[in-house]
């Protein structure tokens, strides 16, 4: 696959690249890029991620950060059981834990909720950093959801994390899984007060906290068309805002 000549592979973390001088030079130099192309894709164009990681892949496939690149671009394209293999492979290779909330994501995307559940409470959770943790427990109350049980996923959420009122980089997507669950429960004054706070965390956008509120207290603009006057109707204010349908595994992913 072509990369742009501005791509050098100097781009890549620098733990990245202990790891792969252990290559040649070239061989180096040409998987970095690869690498370098996943990052900078596999928001925006996963498909072109993923395949700049299958290329890294068949280079390099004795690096533990090569299959981890191989896994999460696969991740990214909703190819769970090749993702989970690949973070399997990572994880022997590297000997670490940090890719544990993710395997068990991809056991919830492969429909074995009850898998992601037993790995919540596997030893590994206790060696996770506390970011890793929180993902562990996000992926856990989504698993809860998968199988139907509401007030088993709020209570999985309540940690001493979620009361508080410290802002973490996890911290928006945390509220924000909580204030969904709540309104799926339907306890919506409670999860209304959580999307609120989601937004208040979340100077990056990384939820859609701002879109859910409205949703809630907002208006809904909606162009009628009166089929027996042969019109359309001015827009008009009502209590709902409607937006596109969301994907329930955003919100309680890790």
């Amino acid at each position: 696959m072509p990369i742009p000549p501005e791509v050098t592979g100097e781009e890549i973390d620098p733990d990245v690249r202990q790891e792969l001088m252990s290559l040649p030079k070239g061989l180096a130099e040409d998987v970095s890029r690869n690498l370098v192309m996943v990052a900078q894709l596999i928001d925006e164009d996963p498909e072109k991620a993923y395949g700049y990681s299958r290329v890294a892949l068949r280079l390099a496939s004795r690096v533990a950060a090569v299959r981890e690149a191989a896994g999460f671009a696969a991740y990214a394209t909703q190819k769970y059981s090749e993702a989970l293999a690949e973070f399997r492979a990572a994880r022997r290779m590297s000997g670490g834990v940090e890719l544990w909330p993710v395997m068990a994501d991809c056991e919830r995307g492969l429909g074995r909720p009850e898998r992601a559940l037993a790995m919540a409470g596997e030893p590994e959770v206790q060696k996770l950093d506390k970011a890793g943790q929180v993902e562990m427990r996000l992926v856990a109350a989504g698993a809860r959801r998968d199988m139907g049980q509401l007030d088993a996923a709020i209570v999985t959420l309540q940690s001493p994390e979620l009361a508080s009122s410290a802002v973490h980089p996890w911290t928006a997507r945390l509220r924000y899984a909580y204030a969904d669950a709540l309104l799926a429960a339907g306890r919506e004054r409670e999860a209304r007060e959580w999307f609120a706070k989601a937004l208040e965390a979340d100077k990056d956008g990384a939820t859609d906290a701002s879109d859910r509120l409205a949703e809630m207290d907002g208006v809904e603009f909606v162009d009628a068309f009166d089929e027996s006057e042969d019109e359309v109707d001015e827009p008009r204010e009502s209590g709902v805002v409607e937006l596109d349908d969301e994907d329930d595994r955003d919100g309680d992913k890790g």
